[in-house]
């Protein structure tokens, strides 16, 4: 009986400390139902285009997910069309010249502003910022101007000028080397490294989360584009894979289905960038909050 009397409190204390508990389980389980909830939504569209690029045009506006009498002809005609590879290889070549190009000039803009003690630094990074609250829309008929005096409509480089280099990139470079220390950079000096090997050897290793995030946003962007590549074309062997899908749609009277089929592949040089890069961006995140 002694004993049965000491273990009652005990079980009285957990169940008394137990209690407050669920509230806080409560509020996991909405925040996990939440996230499922965003999560179904967010991958909905991605579903309902695999499931369209495998139905036939009678079923392409049956709301199923799974088709009745699923096809892989959709898939069959557009790798067959020979303009598809001319439009993917395109929208690669642009995509990665394009991203290439951010992820060296943003940097090399962002780290001068960043370690260089110059007149006008402030203003000239307040002029690179201020290109940000200017809508697209407003320089396309500049740039097609541009293009047309230069020679440069229906190019690869009427195409990718207007994005070798972007101010957001640069903010966020700058942002970035603002978390390298001075003494890095004063210890490569002393070493007798240039501006430029310090800038690459030192200076970038350090920065490899910008770098990742800029490519993926860069690479997303542009491979993605639609206005712009639209007005800078005029053949269809220049056209990019969005131009390109689009087209399907009025030789085939809005043929869903191919375009589906279309947007389906091209989702793939997108996850193989993501996943290439992915590693580097969530390195960095836990860096951030270990230093924090």
């Amino acid at each position: 009986m002694a004993v049965a009397e000491q273990i009652r409190p005990t079980t009285d204390a957990l169940l008394k400390t137990e209690a407050p508990k669920r509230p806080r389980n409560l509020g996991q389980f909405l925040r996990w139902l939440l996230l499922f909830i965003g999560g179904i939504a967010m991958v909905m569209p991605i579903v309902y285009m695999l499931s369209t690029s495998l139905k036939w045009p009678h079923e392409v506006y049956n709301l199923k997910l799974i088709p009745d009498e699923p096809t892989i002809e959709n898939y069959t005609y557009v790798l067959e069309d020979g303009r598809f590879y001319w439009w993917f290889v395109n929208s690669l070549v642009i995509a990665l010249i394009t991203t290439v190009c951010n992820v060296i000039f943003d940097s090399l803009v962002g780290y001068t502003l960043c370690k260089f003690r110059f007149p006008g630094r402030y203003i000239i990074f307040i002029a690179i910022l201020s290109t940000l609250m200017i809508p697209t829309e407003m320089l396309v008929i500049p740039w097609y101007l541009m293009s047309q005096q230069f020679g440069w409509l229906d190019t690869y480089w009427g195409i990718m000028f207007p994005g070798l280099m972007t101010a957001f990139g640069t903010f966020l470079m700058k942002q970035f080397f603002e978390t390298v220390p001075d003494d890095f950079i004063e210890a490569a000096r002393i070493d007798g490294l240039n501006e430029l090997q310090i800038w690459w050897i030192v200076a970038m290793p350090l920065v490899k989360p910008a770098l990742a995030a800029l490519a993926i946003f860069v690479f997303l962007g542009n491979w993605t584009a639609f206005i712009w590549p639209l007005i800078v074309t005029n053949s269809v062997e220049m056209y990019t894979l969005p131009v390109g899908l689009s087209s399907f749609g009025d030789e085939a009277d809005v043929a869903w289905e191919l375009i589906m089929t279309g947007a389906a592949i091209s989702t793939i040089p997108t996850l193989i960038v993501f996943l290439i890069f992915q590693r580097f961006i969530i390195r960095g995140v836990v860096m951030a909050g270990l230093k924090g």
